[in-house]
């Protein structure tokens, strides 16, 4: 009864930016940490950054002063600025929320089905 949907992703050239979003809906009552994720093809997953329900953030080395999270409560949806990019930007990018809901109210990690980002030129 909650899902993720993602959306942004695409082609850019290298040193272009891009904008991800992922908005949370289905039964709700509270959410926590929202972040995004990506994992490019041979890699593990990685974290590239969280934001938590009081706005502190949480950036991977990698991406510190390029990339921005934000977050719209009232609409629950997470955001991911992306600008100067890199080739090994180019990967899936997944959001991941944790929040109280579903039919029993109860804590849940839900993942999206993840967005295709490619920087190539």
């Amino acid at each position: 009864q909650v899902q993720l949907v993602e959306s942004g992703g695409g082609l850019v050239q290298p040193g272009g930016s891009l904008r991800l979003s992922c908005a949370a809906s289905g039964s709700i009552s509270t959410i926590y940490t929202m972040g995004w994720y990506r994992q490019a093809p041979g890699n593990r997953r990685e974290l590239v950054a969280t934001i938590t329900s009081g706005g502190s953030t949480n950036y991977a080395d990698s991406v510190k002063g390029r990339f921005t999270i934000s977050r719209d409560n009232a609409k629950n949806t997470v955001y991911l600025q992306m600008n100067s990019l890199k080739p090994e930007d180019t990967a899936l990018y997944s959001c991941n929320c944790n929040l109280r809901g579903g039919s029993f109210n109860t804590y849940l990690a839900i993942w999206g089905q993840g967005t295709l980002v490619t920087v190539s030129s």
